[in-house]
């Protein structure tokens, strides 16, 4: 308990004292329509044969707690984002050092990965293999090669530090990463005292059962809570664009407070809360967008920062059911020659 007291305090310094890094809508606030200009990645990422295996007996050797692999393209804002300003942080770019190697796969590649298996694929396929709908997704693998966690997308850096911290100081074995972001969180919280209303949502009583009778329209749930600065900054961006709305009419919406005792009926039929639905989704991110087809199957979600380009992908994608016909999110964006993220 003493330990993760310390962290949150020192997460409450950082964020009182690197406000322009840590704080400003600007790290979540980005254009993240398809750069122009090929990213290049850090030099201090970990040289590799792309053998998982060596790459992790390496990390071991050396006395680093592990591996992370980083899913990215070269084009892709978000990690622009991840690299310019999580990984551009000299306090994270030091920890991050201290306790793994960084291991980088291009998610277009064609260089051969060797999984911990023994298995062999392409850069391109191994993307498919490890389910990487976003760039950029990160695994975080202890010295056992076990996967100890999985981020999909950008996350703001207090979230990414304490990540870092989650794997490195071997929390996962005590805690799910949901429960150990959640105190952070409390502490660290801001933003407005109320939930961001939009015409989309639908209000209460919220039934949402469809496990009886097919709907005739898919469902988006928007986990959210108050003090959320990623929800406010998601409500003041992209939810006031029109193509945006264009798709949201065309989906069930509902927004729920993830912390708040508000009864739900879940699409499978059963009876809840908010938070406990939030709970059983295992959601660790504010806002959570969590999509589900017309018999209330959970088929795609969004769990991390989103802008503009990636959300209008995202809609269009389950709107289209590409989920059904492409294995990930990024296939299905090769094809769609509408997608810009």
């Amino acid at each position: 308990m003493l330990r993760i007291t310390s962290i949150i305090i020192a997460y409450v310094f950082i964020l009182l004292n690197c406000a322009p890094v840590y704080a400003s809508p600007n790290t979540m606030a980005f254009d993240d329509s398809t750069l122009k200009e090929e990213l290049y990645l850090p030099d201090w990422f970990k040289l590799s044969f792309l053998d998982l295996q060596e790459s992790l007996d390496e990390a071991a050797t050396s006395g680093k707690q592990g591996i992370i692999i980083y899913f990215g393209r070269k084009d892709c804002a978000y990690c622009k984002a991840q690299l310019e300003v999580n990984w551009g942080t000299p306090d994270i770019i030091q920890y991050t050092q201290k306790h793994f190697d960084v291991i980088a796969i291009d998610v277009r590649g064609q260089r051969e990965v060797t999984d911990f298996d023994g298995k062999t694929y392409p850069e391109k396929d191994f993307a498919i293999e490890k389910n990487t709908n976003f760039t950029p997704t990160l695994l975080f693998f202890n010295t056992q090669g076990q996967l100890v966690l999985r981020l999909p997308g950008f996350r703001p850096p207090y979230q990414f530090r304490a990540a870092l911290e989650f794997a490195a100081d071997r929390h996962y074995q005590n805690e799910a990463f949901r429960d150990y972001m959640a105190r952070a969180e409390q502490a660290l919280s801001f933003g407005e005292e109320e939930l961001n209303d939009h015409d989309a949502f639908i209000e209460p009583p919220y039934i949402l059962d469809r496990s009886k009778f097919k709907a005739q329209r898919p469902l988006v749930v928007f986990f959210e809570h108050t003090k959320c600065h990623a929800c406010d900054v998601l409500h003041a961006g992209p939810m006031g664009e029109a193509i945006i709305n264009q798709s949201l009419d065309q989906m069930d919406v509902v927004q729920l407070d993830s912390h708040s005792d508000t009864p739900v009926i879940t699409p499978s039929g059963h009876k809840t809360t908010a938070s406990k639905w939030a709970e059983a989704l295992n959601l660790n991110f504010a806002p959570t967008l969590v999509f589900f087809d017309v018999e209330g199957q959970e088929v795609f979600r969004i769990d991390s920062v989103v802008r503009l380009y990636r959300l209008n992908n995202v809609l269009n994608y389950v709107l289209s059911e590409g989920y059904k016909h492409y294995p990930t999110f990024q296939i299905w964006r090769e094809q769609y020659k509408g997608a810009r993220q």
